[in-house]
């Protein structure tokens, strides 16, 4: 019988990876069962949720076939989650999916990752989030008039990776 993702990404020390990295494993051995995995996203348990954005990177940097069907549910239903792990993992996971979407879908990752810069402050999701927009912006002028100003904010920010990233990404607009 085969054992329930959730369950194993239950328990343990919050910032431990659990056994994230054997539920990876899981996948890439048995495919079809992606879905599984991104269902954990459902989870009450903001610790499965966590350890699933972990979890989606490792996939996409081995299988990023398999969340290329996933692009519009990102969109839809991860980018509705008020949890920081869930919105720097986007960040992240939109940057290496963009060249697989369709201009809806980068619309729609690009409304949810300025909503993330311009509303939030978890400074990994402004770290991460900030280094794709600036990437995206680098043949959107719009999109980068648009950036400036709120990595001029941050560059004031009193987190010095936060500050220091957006110094950094404004001289290389």
């Amino acid at each position: 019988m085969t054992e329930d993702f959730e369950a194993m990404l239950t328990g343990g020390h919050p910032n431990s990876l659990g056994r994230t990295i054997e539920v990876v494993e899981t996948v890439f051995a048995s495919p079809e069962r992606f879905d599984e995995l991104y269902l954990c996203y459902r989870s009450q348990d903001e610790v499965v949720r966590l350890r699933v954005s972990n979890a989606m990177r490792r996939v996409e940097a081995e299988r990023h076939d398999l969340l290329v069907p996933y692009i519009d549910r990102f969109i839809e239903e991860i980018g509705v989650l008020d949890q920081p792990s869930a919105q720097w993992t986007l960040a992240k996971l939109f940057e290496a999916l963009r060249p697989d979407m369709t201009p809806a879908q980068e619309a729609g990752a690009l409304a949810i990752m300025r909503r993330n810069l311009a509303e939030h402050d978890d400074w990994i999701a402004l770290n991460n989030t900030m280094e794709a927009l600036s990437n995206w912006s680098k043949n959107d002028a719009d999109l980068r008039a648009w950036l400036v100003p709120h990595l001029e904010r941050l560059a004031n920010d009193s987190r010095k990776s936060v500050s220091g990233r957006a110094r950094k990404l404004i001289a290389k607009i």
